[in-house]
């Protein structure tokens, strides 16, 4: 029987903040680090992946607490391997620091 490691359809990441300037910040535009991931070029890979806020919510709707947001990868930011991702609701301010989910799908390999 094969071992469950290496049947993860993602790769984790953290949320960093919303893109902002020096007054104004962009809820829009979340800032996510991509474990692993350290230059543009390899961000690159990325471009157009979903990335899935998973989170447990107080009432049970439809048999299940767990709710998810999700998202997609836009573009790199800066050289660090940072990324922008735009989501379909803006993440909550206390999702900061949380951990995300990019999926390695669609894949365009």
């Amino acid at each position: 029987m094969p071992s469950e490691s290496g049947h993860r359809l993602y790769v984790k990441g953290r949320h960093l903040g919303y893109q902002r300037s020096r007054h104004t910040t962009r809820p829009s535009t979340s800032l996510v680090k991509i474990e692993g991931v350290d230059d543009t070029s390899s961000a690159n890979f990325y471009l157009g992946k979903k990335v899935a806020f998973v989170y447990k919510g107080q009432k049970e709707i439809r048999g299940t607490k767990i709710r998810v947001i999700w998202g997609k990868v836009t573009r790199p930011h800066g050289n660090s391997g940072v990324v922008r991702a735009r989501f379909a609701h803006p993440l909550p301010s206390k999702s900061f620091g949380a951990s995300l989910r990019i999926m390695l799908f669609p894949s365009f390999v």
